[in-house]
C-alpha cells in the first residue's frame, strides 16, 4: 500500500501520451485470433497484464483465467472462450468479482454455453457458443457489445446483436469495429444494432497503438486550471470517445491550440457548464476536478454506470470534493458542483481507483495547502508512470509506502 503527498506546483512542458489501453485490449484480442502479428507499444499496466496473461492462458489451454481487476478483459473474453469452445474459470481481484456480468449469464442460456456463477466471479464457462440473435441492453456496459462483436465473426453462421435499449458509450463500440476492420473483419451497423457475418477470419498484421485520450484528460484538466502543457502523440481522427474531453475543457474556458498530432492546453477563465457524460463516463473525475476551480454551477449527468467501476466513482468524487471544501451535491447519475475556485488541501481516499487518484492529484496542484491521497499504487492499473510524468512537468508528488 502507498499514499501520495501532493504539494502546490505548476505543471509546464511537453509530454508524450502513453498508448491507449482501450485500443490495445482490442488489438491484442484481434491479433490473438489472427494467429500472429505484433501489437505495440503496450504500457506495462495491470490491465494490459490481465489481457496478455489471459490470452496466453487460453493459448496454453490453461483452465483458470485471472483478469486481475480488468473489467474489459473479463467482458471481452467471456464470449471469446465460448466461441472457441473452451472450458475455463474466470477469476479476478479487487472489486472485479462483484462487478456485473449478468447480461452474459442470461444471454448464453439458449446459445449452447453453460455459465456457473453465484452472480460474479469465479465464473466457469463451458460449451460452444452458437450463432443467432443476441438481444441485449445497451445501457449497462458497452463492453458486453464489444465482447460479442469480437467473438461472433469466428462462428460458422451469421449473427445479429439486437439492442433493447439505447447504446451508451457508443464510441467504445465504434473503436472495436474500427480495430476489427484493421484485421479484415467487418461488422455492419443496423437500425436494430449490429449484423455480424459468420465464418470470417482475422488477418495477421502488425498494429501500432495510438496515444491515450483517457489519460490525456488529467493533464488537460491541469492545463485548464493553471498550467501550460503540450501533449504529443494523440490522433485527432481517433475513434476514442474520450477525445471529446478537449471540447469539454474548451467549454469550461481553457485555451487549447491544436496541431497535427499534439495540443497545447493553457489556463483559462473557467466557468461552470452542463455536460452529459453518457458517452464519456470515465472523464467524470477529471471534469469534476476542473469544475471545482470554475466559477458557477456545473451539472454532470448521464454517468450512473460509474457506480459500478473500480469504485463507486460518483460517491468517491463527491466525498473527496467535500473534504476539499467544494460545494457538491451527489445525484443518481452524476453531481452538481457550485464552483468558486476555493479548494483546500485534504487527506483524501484513493478508493483503490486509478482515475480517482490521478484526478485528485491534479486538484492537489492548485488546492490551498498540502493534499494526501491513499492507494497511490492503484495507478498501476492503467498508467504506472503517471507520477513520473507528473513530476517531469514540474509537479511535486511524493509517493510513500505505508506498509
Amino acid at each position: 500500500m502507498s499514499k501520495v503527498i501532493i504539494k502546490n506546483s505548476i505543471l509546464n512542458g511537453s509530454l508524450v501520451m502513453p498508448p491507449s489501453k482501450s485500443a490495445a485490449h482490442r488489438a491484442l484480442i484481434c491479433s490473438f485470433l489472427s494467429g500472429g502479428g505484433n501489437v505495440s507499444p503496450i504500457i506495462s499496466s495491470k490491465d494490459m497484464e490481465a489481457t496478455v496473461g489471459c490470452l496466453n492462458s487460453i493459448k496454453n489451454s490453461e483452465q483458470v483465467l485471472n483478469c486481475i481487476e480488468s473489467g474489459s478483459t473479463l467482458r471481452f473474453l467471456i464470449p471469446l472462450v465460448a466461441a472457441l469452445g473452451k472450458s475455463v474459470t474466470f477469476v479476478g481481484e479487487g472489486r472485479l468479482p462483484q462487478r456485473p456480468i449478468g447480461e452474459y449469464l442470461d444471454l448464453f442460456k439458449t446459445k449452447g454455453v453453460v455459465c456457473e456463477s453465484e452472480g460474479g466471479l469465479p465464473l466457469k464457462v463451458s460449451g460452444k457458443l452458437q450463432s443467432g440473435v443476441f438481444e441485449i441492453r445497451g445501457d449497462v456496459s458497452s463492453q458486453y457489445i464489444t465482447g460479442l462483436l469480437l467473438a461472433l465473426p469466428i462462428l460458422d453462421d451469421d449473427s445479429k446483436i439486437c439492442l433493447t435499449t439505447p447504446l451508451q458509450s457508443k464510441p467504445y463500440v465504434d473503436m472495436t469495429i474500427s480495430v476489427m476492420k484493421e484485421y479484415g473483419v467487418i461488422v455492419d451497423e443496423t437500425d436494430y444494432g449490429y449484423f455480424v457475418k459468420g465464418n470470417q477470419r482475422y488477418k495477421q498484421r502488425d498494429y501500432i497503438v495510438e496515444g491515450d485520450w483517457s489519460q490525456a484528460a488529467f493533464f488537460l484538466s491541469a492545463g485548464a486550471i493553471g498550467s501550460n502543457i503540450t501533449l504529443n502523440g494523440l490522433d485527432f481522427n481517433s475513434t476514442q470517445g474520450d477525445k471529446a474531453v478537449v471540447d469539454v475543457m474548451k467549454k469550461f474556458g481553457a485555451q487549447i491550440d491544436i496541431n497535427e498530432n499534439s495540443l497545447i492546453c493553457r489556463k483559462g477563465e473557467l466557468k461552470g457548464i452542463e455536460i452529459d457524460c453518457t458517452d464519456i463516463p470515465d472523464m467524470v473525475p477529471a471534469i469534476a476536478v476542473t469544475a471545482s476551480f470554475a466559477n458557477g454551477k456545473t451539472v454532470i449527468k448521464g454517468a450512473e454506470r460509474l457506480r459500478l467501476k473500480e469504485s463507486d466513482r460518483i460517491e468517491a468524487v463527491c466525498s473527496n470534493l467535500k473534504k476539499m471544501g467544494v460545494d457538491v451535491i451527489e445525484t443518481k447519475d452524476g453531481m452538481v458542483i457550485n464552483g468558486n475556485g476555493k479548494v483546500f488541501g485534504a487527506d483524501l481516499c484513493g478508493y483503490n481507483d486509478h482515475r480517482i487518484v490521478m484526478a485528485f492529484s491534479v486538484a492537489g496542484l492548485f488546492a490551498a495547502g498540502e493534499t494526501t491521497i491513499s492507494d497511490a499504487e492503484s495507478i498501476n492499473k492503467s498508467y504506472p508512470s503517471f507520477f513520473e510524468d507528473y513530476n517531469k512537468l514540474g509537479g511535486n508528488a511524493d509517493v510513500i509506502c505505508t506498509r
